[in-house]
């Protein structure tokens, strides 16, 4: 009986899509993806807020991480600042998150259309390198269009609330400052970082999910197995890309840390010289691995769910 209507409601999908003419519906699936996406990562980074803004603390110092050091960093910064200073920055991480997501999980669905096609696979069903391919592709081109905001968001997450009053403030001072050249300052090490951490998550996420139609009898998976998967990975992209976030992180904040302004080899090398290469270059890594899967795992599930829910409502 259960799949029975099952059966009916995809029929009943594949129909209402059917009658659609096909720019119409790719219009709607395009919005589909915007909004799952912009809900998505504002979910995801919402929850991970006060471990994030940690994080970046410890990259753009010369302070040793340790968990037991970071947790106190969390607890003094409540007691002096209160609870929702842990989420200060936050407004600037929406205001880049929200279009990033979007972006990202609408063109990761556009190039599985577009490598589908070229292939001659449906976009879920993409061999291994192409599925690489389109995570990657997906990741560079929002990475390529929202990286200011990130620079923003890094700003003022390393600096007391006096410094900058808000985005827009933040946006004004580097201009007459330090030039506009600088809201791209670190962009290549963003760029080098995300082409491994985007296709490595996109592609595992729908490994896994691939891997359990084919041994799940052909069911979706659940919820929590979503979570499970996108927490996969988010630990595997994450571990891949990490040396480059910290550089990145290093060059972002230059301006107001005290570091000079330099390429991506001389961070790297003053990373190396001043803390060393595994506690510098992987400083803050265990915390990413407590944060990283459960923001992955939040966002790819509730991208599935959200794009589940409004297939249901246009049918």
């Amino acid at each position: 009986m259960g799949s029975g209507m099952k059966e009916a409601s995809v029929r009943l999908r594949e129909d209402a899509d059917a009658v659609l003419p096909s720019p119409e519906r790719d219009h709607q699936q395009v919005l589909s993806s915007l909004l799952s996406g912009a809900l998505a990562g504002a979910l995801a980074k919402t929850a991970v807020a006060p471990l994030d803004r940690t994080k970046i603390i410890f990259q753009v110092s010369s302070k040793r991480f340790s968990a037991k050091e970071a947790f106190r960093l969390l607890y003094f910064t409540y007691l002096n600042e209160g609870f929702f200073s842990l989420w200060r920055g936050n407004s600037a991480t929406m205001v880049r998150v929200v279009p990033y997501a979007a972006i990202q999980f609408s063109a990761h669905e556009e190039y599985k259309r577009v490598l589908g096609r070229y292939y001659g696979f449906r976009g879920e069903a993409l061999p291994p390198w192409p599925r690489l391919l389109a995570g990657a592709l997906a990741g560079t081109t929002a990475a390529s269009l929202t990286y200011p905001l990130d620079l923003v968001r890094a700003r003022m997450a390393v600096t007391p609330k006096e410094m900058y009053s808000n985005i827009f403030h933040v946006f004004a001072r580097i201009s007459r400052e330090e030039g506009l050249k600088t809201l791209y300052h670190g962009f290549t090490p963003t760029v080098l970082g995300v082409i491994p951490y985007a296709g490595l998550s996109f592609f595992t996420y729908e490994t896994l999910k691939s891997l359990h139609r084919e041994y799940g009898g052909g069911r979706q998976p659940y919820p929590f197995e979503r979570m499970i998967f996108g927490a996969c990975a988010g630990l595997l992209g994450q571990s891949a890309s990490y040396p480059l976030d910290v550089v990145r992180r290093r060059m972002q904040t230059a301006g107001v840390t005290g570091h000079t302004h330099g390429s991506i080899l001389s961070t790297l090398r003053a990373i190396v010289r001043e803390e060393g290469a595994v506690r510098g270059l992987y400083k803050g890594l265990s915390m990413n691995w407590l944060k990283g899967p459960i923001a992955v795992g939040i966002s790819f599930t509730t991208f599935d769910l959200m794009q589940i829910l409004l297939r249901h409502l246009r049918s």
